[in-house]
This record gives C-alpha cells, structure tokens and sequence, in this order.
C-alpha cells in the first residue's frame, strides 16, 4: 500500500500556467472594475452637462425676460416735441412716417401718446420692478448658484476617481 495517496495531501506546487491564468484572471476582473468606473463617470459626466445646459438655458430665459421688460419700458417712454424734432427733419416726414394726422408738434405728441398710453384700468407700471419680483428673481439666482457649487463638488469627485484609475 505505498501507493501515491500519500501525495494527494501534499500540496501541488502552481505551474507557470496556473500562475499565468491567475493572473489573466485578476486582470479580467481589474478590468471589469475599470469599465464599471468609467461608465459611473461618464453617465455622472452627462448628468453634468445636462444640469449645465439647463442652468444655462434658466439663465438665458431671465436675460431675455429683463431685455424684453427693458424694451416695453422703453416703448412706454412718452413722446415729447423735443424728442420728435431731433428725430425728424420736418413735421411734415414725421407724420407721414408716424401715420399720424396732426396740425402742430404738440397735438402730433398728445395723439402719439394717446395711442401708446395704457389703458385707464392698468396702473402705470413702476421703473423698478416690486419687491417680490426681485425676491424671485434672488431665489432663482440662489438656487442656480447652489447647483453650480453642488456641480463643483461632483466634478472634484469624478477627478478624484480619475486621478485613482490613472
């Protein structure tokens, strides 16, 4: 009975081709490590870069609102003699071209600003806007600069994961 069953309790030395496959088999899973990462990346990355095309876009929308406010302010400025002779070189261009039938600068004026005045049921709109607009107005810049300091925050984290990878 001196046959070799002694030999299976001693352990087998690793083969370079066990060693090999052990190997092959870290790299595998290394790999599938670095492919799980980069994709949480690049998926946060486009999260990113969505979030930035909105704030963007929010910031686009409240430039034009205050241009397209500017512009009505600017077309309720009432017209005066002054402001008519400068723009016009004779009474006669300025009513043909403001389509307006007048006899004097001052009734031209008077109908001009009758037909651009608003209504006797709106009250006249104050030069700056009220408190609450300007409180919504602070509100959505507040929260606009929350996400983009929460987008810093994330940014320096997916550097960080990058900066481990590399």
């Amino acid at each position: 009975m001196s046959d070799n069953t002694g030999s299976d309790l001693v352990p087998r030395k690793p083969t370079l081709g066990d060693r090999m496959r052990e190997v092959a088999n870290q790299l595998r899973q290394e790999k599938a490590i670095q492919i799980k990462a980069t994709s949480r990346i690049l998926g946060a990355a486009a999260q990113m870069s969505q979030n930035h095309d909105r704030l963007i876009d929010e910031v686009v929308v409240m430039v034009e609102d205050d241009l397209d406010r500017a512009a009505q302010a600017a077309s309720a400025t009432p017209y005066t003699v002054e402001v008519l002779k400068e723009r016009f070189a004779s009474f006669k261009e300025a009513k043909t071209q403001l389509g307006v039938k007048a006899t004097s600068w001052t009734t031209l004026v008077d109908k001009l600003n009758a037909q651009h005045s608003p209504s006797a049921s709106m009250p006249p709109q104050p030069a700056n806007p009220p408190p609450q607009a300007q409180d919504v107005l602070t509100q959505r810049l507040d929260s606009i600069e929350q996400e983009m300091r929460s987008m810093r925050r994330e940014i320096h984290q997916i550097l960080t994961l990058l900066e481990r990878l590399v």
